[in-house]
């Protein structure tokens, strides 16, 4: 059976994703981070990565687009939503994580591999 186009878009997508946090985790790693987990699920949904440098843990989401200024507007407010109710789960079943603090980056990968990272990048409402 031949596979739809919508199929290969997805398979396609896919294999962009995986290389995408590949070149995230690699800009993590040389920037002193140690990589703790990669696409993380929970009830909530998947965690793409989490990294802890000096007790600081970072929750993050890595969108590719084919350009950095796409990627930066790619997280909805209800994805930012969907993760921080997945790290609240994650960060019960690791209480030992992020013992100087947690926070959510986004790490943007443009069409060519270029990696920007957004440090902090959205908090829980009060």
């Amino acid at each position: 059976m031949a596979e739809t186009g919508r199929s290969l878009r997805g398979r396609a997508n896919q294999a962009g994703g995986l290389a995408a946090e590949a070149a995230a985790a690699r800009a993590l790693e040389a920037d002193g981070w140690t990589v703790l987990a990669r696409r993380l699920r929970t009830a909530a949904g998947e965690i793409d990565m989490v990294a802890e440098r000096e007790g600081l843990l970072a929750i993050i989401e890595v969108k590719q687009r084919p350009s950095l200024a796409e990627a930066a507007y790619a997280l909805a407010p209800r994805q930012q939503a969907r993760l921080l109710t997945a790290a609240e789960i994650l960060l019960a079943e690791h209480p030992e994580w992020g013992r100087e603090g947690v926070r959510f980056d986004l790490l943007l990968v443009d069409a060519q591999g270029a990696v920007r990272r957004i440090t902090d990048a959205f908090r829980r409402e009060a």
